[in-house]
Formats: C-alpha cells, sequence, structure tokens
C-alpha cells in the first residue's frame, strides 16, 4: 500500500486557503500513485483555533469547507483531523461573558476517515491537554468511545495527537482489538528533545501492536509557537519507512511494504535555529508584514537574532540600526558594521546623546536624572526610534532579549523590550554564544565578528558597565534559570548548587520582573517551558518559594 502523509502549514482561521492546501496535496498524492493521504490535527482550522471556536459563523464555514475536502475523497481515502459536533451541555447563560461566548455546543476533536466521498469514520480524540500552551479543556469535549474504523479490507486505529502519549486509553483499546494500521494526527509544537520523545513513543506502539505507526504532524509558526514536522513511518522493528523533514510543508510517500530509511536527524542547535527562521518567517509572512527591524548593538544578542532575521525573510527585508551613546564602546560600532556587512543589510546610524540631553531638560527641574533612571532613559530612546523607524517602514521590531534576561528583569521596559517578537526570548545566554557560534560555522564565511563572541557582553548603559557586575555569572545563571523555570524545582532544593544567596536573589528578581514580561512581544517557544503563553504565574502574590 502506498500512503502519503500532506504535511501541511495552515494559517489559522484561513479556513479556504488551508482547504485549497488540503486539496492540492490530495491531487498530489494521486499523482503519486498514494492509496491513502494523512493530514495532521485540525489541518483545516489551523491550530490553535483558541476562540475563533467560540466565533459565530466559524464552524460553519469549516465544516463547507470540510464538505469539500470530504467530496474530494472518491478516488483517493484521507485521515484528517478536524472538529466534530455533537449536541448540546448546560451553560452559564447569566453572565454576559459566557453567554456571548457561548460553549453551550459540544465541540469534539476528530479524526476523519474518508473515502468515496464520505465519510467511512471517525475517532475523537479522549485525551484534551490542558497544560503549558494547550487549553484544550476550555473548547472541547473528552470522546468516551474507541473503534477501529475498515476500508479495502484493512481495520485502521485512528487517534489524535494527546492521546498518543498516555499509556493505556484508546491506543491501548485498539491494539487490543487488533488493527492493520496505527494512525496518530497531531498539532505537536516544538521544544528541543521533542522529536526524540516522539519516536520513543511511536517504536513503543509499534511493537505493541505489531503493525506500522504512521504520525502526521502540523509544520509552521503560529504566533510564539512553531510546528516542526517530522512527520514519520515506523515498523514494528523500529526501522522507519518515512522520516519527513522537519520545518518543511509537503507531501511524503512511503510505501508499507518498502525498505527501511535512514532514521531521522538528532534534535540540536541546527533544530532549534530552523525553529526560529520559521517561527520569523512565518509570524511577518501570515500577518502580511513587509520586513523587520533589528537594533543591533555589537553584542550576541542582537547579531543572533539579525542572523536568524536574515534567514527568515532574506537582507531586502531586514533593516539593521546603531544607536551609540558616550558609553558605547568603539568596538561595538566597529562589529555593528561588520556584521551589517556581513549579512548585507543596512545600517541605519543615529547618535542619541542630543536626544538624551533633551529628555534631560526637560527631566532635570522635576527629577535628577541620574542612576538607572538615566540608563533606562537610554534604552527608550532607542525604543522609540526602533518604532518610529518600523512605523515608517511598514516593518517589526524584533526585540532581542534573551531568557536569562527575561527572567531577570535584566531589561528596560519601553526600551528594548519593544517589537513584535522576540526570537531568541526562549534562549538563556550560553545558547545564545552556541547558537551564534554555529551560525558562523555554517556560512561560507564568519557572519559575526569574533570580537562580538569573545567581548564580554554589556549594556553599555553606564562607564565600563559588564553584566557579571549586576547579574551573577551566565555560567551560574543559565543552569538555574533553567531549575526554576522550565524545571520548576523549588529554591530549596536548588540552594545546595547555587548557594542560599544566589537562589533567592534570582527567585526575587523571577518574581518582580513578571509584570515586565506580561508586556512583551512573543517569545518563540523552543524549550519545555517558555516566557508567554504557557507560563501563567500572577503578577500580584506572596508566596516567597
Amino acid at each position: 500500500m502506498r500512503i502519503a502523509v500532506g504535511q501541511v502549514n495552515p494559517t489559522v482561521g484561513d479556513l479556504s486557503g488551508n482547504r485549497d492546501q488540503i486539496l492540492s496535496r490530495m491531487m498530489e498524492a494521486r499523482r503519486s500513485g498514494a492509496d491513502l493521504v494523512v493530514f495532521p490535527e485540525l489541518a483545516l482550522l489551523g491550530y490553535p483555533p483558541r476562540d475563533l471556536l467560540l466565533r459565530s459563523g466559524f464552524l460553519d464555514t469549516a465544516d463547507r469547507e470540510f464538505a469539500a475536502v470530504v467530496e474530494a475523497s472518491r478516488d483517493i481515502a484521507v485521515i484528517l483531523g478536524h472538529v466534530a459536533r455533537g449536541g448540546t451541555r448546560a451553560a452559564n447563560t447569566a453572565d454576559p461573558s459566557s453567554a456571548a461566548f457561548g460553549g453551550a455546543d459540544l465541540l469534539y476533536n476528530t479524526a476523519f476517515l474518508l473515502a468515496h466521498g464520505a465519510v467511512v469514520g471517525q475517532q475523537t480524540k479522549h485525551r484534551l491537554p490542558s497544560f503549558d500552551v494547550f487549553e484544550e479543556e476550555r473548547y472541547f469535549t473528552p470522546g468516551t468511545d474507541v473503534g477501529v474504523l475498515e476500508w479495502e479490507g484493512l481495520r485502521f486505529g485512528l487517534s489524535v495527537c494527546e492521546d498518543f502519549w498516555y499509556d493505556g486509553g484508546v491506543l491501548a483499546a485498539q491494539t487490543a482489538a487488533g488493527v492493520d494500521l496505527l494512525v496518530n494526527v497531531s498539532a505537536s509544537p516544538y521544544f528541543r528533545g521533542k522529536p526524540q520523545l516522539r519516536y520513543a513513543l511511536a517504536r513503543k506502539w509499534a511493537q505493541q501492536s505489531g503493525t506500522l505507526f504512521i504520525y502526521a504532524n502540523l509544520v509552521g509558526g503560529q504566533d510564539e509557537l512553531v510546528f516542526d514536522g517530522g512527520s514519520f513511518c515506523v515498523r514494528p522493528d523500529g526501522g522507519f519507512l518515512l522520516s519527513a523533514p522537519r520545518f518543511a510543508d509537503g507531501l511524503y510517500v512511503f510505501d508499507t511494504a518498502g525498505e527501511p530509511v535512514a532514521p531521522p536527524d538528532e534534535d540540536g542547535l541546527a533544530t532549534v535555529e530552523q525553529a526560529l527562521v520559521l517561527g520569523v518567517r512565518d509570524y511577518l509572512d501570515k500577518n502580511g508584514i513587509r520586513g523587520a527591524v533589528v537594533g543591533i548593538s555589537g553584542g550576541v544578542d542582537s547579531a543572533v537574532v539579525a542572523s536568524l532575521a536574515c534567514q527568515a525573510l532574506g537582507p531586502n527585508r531586514v533593516v539593521g540600526t546603531f544607536f551609540p551613546s558616550r558609553y558605547t564602546a568603539p568596538e561595538s560600532g566597529q562589529e555593528a558594521r561588520e556584521l551589517a556587512q556581513a549579512l548585507g543589510i543596512p545600517l541605519v546610524q543615529i547618535e542619541i546623546e542630543p536626544i538624551l540631553d533633551a529628555f534631560k531638560r526637560a527631566l532635570s527641574p522635576h527629577l535628577a536624572v541620574a542612576g538607572v533612571t538615566a540608563e533606562n532613559l537610554q534604552a527608550r530612546v532607542r525604543g522609540v526610534l526602533w518604532m518610529a523607524l518600523a512605523n515608517a517602514l511598514g516593518y517589526v521590531v524584533l526585540a532581542c532579549g534573551n531568557k536569562s534576561e527575561l527572567a531577570t528583569g535584566y531589561t528596560t521596559l519601553y526600551g528594548d523590550t519593544v517589537g513584535a517578537l522576540a526570537p531568541i526570548g526562549d534562549l538563556v545566554k550560553e545558547e545564545v554564544y552556541a547558537l551564534a557560534r554555529w551560525i558562523n560555522a555554517q556560512a561560507p564565511h564568519p557572519i559575526i565578528p569574533e570580537g562580538t563572541l569573545s567581548r564580554l557582553p554589556s549594556a553599555e548603559l553606564r562607564p565600563n558597565q559588564r553584566d557579571d557586575e549586576d547579574l551573577p555569572p551566565y555560567e551560574v545563571l543559565d543552569p538555574l534559570v533553567r531549575a526554576l523555570v522550565v524545571e520548576n524545582r523549588p529554591c530549596d532544593e536548588l540552594v545546595s548548587l547555587f548557594g542560599a544567596s544566589t537562589v533567592r536573589e534570582v527567585a526575587r528578581r523571577l518574581h518582580s520582573a513578571e509584570y515586565k514580561r506580561h508586556q512583551l512581544p512573543l517569545v518563540l517557544k523552543v524549550s519545555p517551558k517558555a516566557f508567554g503563553m504557557g507560563r501563567r504565574f500572577p503578577i500580584t502574590h506572596r508566596f516567597p518559594d
């Protein structure tokens, strides 16, 4: 049997455009001689649709597009993730915030099998993820029935994303009933290390069922999430019949009786780079944004962001800036110019001292412009200039803060935090340096100047300033940030590793900067826990740990 996987890159809410992608891949699958084509979870709607599911007419329109896909299945079978509607439930109609957003309709996240222009059968999703970035319990009702679908003498066990991650449940029941194929349709966003988790689980299910396991995943950027694709088919012996590329949409075909292919590549810095590039590209392109402004300081963070932006958009859609003050080292200007030249982008240079002097004259009758106030004023002047350039060009600003800075509040609100997207906001400082070196190693000639990589990092907001005078050294701070933010470990557990004073100070700064992070640009997620929609701590609280 020849099977195709349509690894599509939908845009949430572009129902007709997403339908056209699916129909185009179906046509391509027919030409390839495929008997069946598999598409990911909620491929017509895009993922996550969030409160669009509660908008009047959204699902009606989606169902009309779904009907077009069903009609097109007359000469090829299709497995596709979509929404099934079934009945109503009690809803709060007294509170206007509930009544206006419906919620009475029962919605099921479902995998459908289509053939001969009709729905052959369906399997609803049982496990509704509501952790980290997921919020499916807000919208969907968990399924209760488990079935095995039959087509052309074959028995199919369909499942939707999260059900694949649990022992027992849908896949175990289908395995016990006997199947010829297990097929999971997913919208599984990337983080570093996640592909290996999927492969291990898939091998387990293939071995337990004694049959092929097919995994079809979305690809593309959606706000702060990046879906990596990487669809695959694994045999009971652990060999792969399909290993689709990561971060690339397309149709990928295999034969169930074919020879094994090379297993997927390891997930490392190259994968992180691909995720960030696709996240930047899709954010701008799907939102119709012309290009990006990057504030280049001569430091490693802005150098990496500018490099990612050029990979994502091309240098003709990226503008760099260099806004020196009296505290800016000559080396910073030289390295900013070298970077812009290597990337082939324009570099807008504006001296900010005259602007700062005007602010100081206006403020001095009322307050002393000194210390942190003077430092933050420099960053905010730069923010105003970046935003003016972006407005004039129809661009957006890409913020250059890293995760270590965002965790500790080592940023200036309305200064270096302005912008639409923070591409490296989920990388701690050591990861930014590693990515910078990787970028240089992959280029025909170094992109990021060696001086940028070797000089001690500094915000250059006061004389001879160094990051390690304001923060713990990054070799200490980075693993501590991971322990607190990603691993959610209690402070008392970390004291023996990092020292009591360091742990308490970083935890204090993490808490006190919460209000800043609520006003940040979207941070592209590449770790198990990023700052953004998946981290929901209150701003106001007094829990000491």
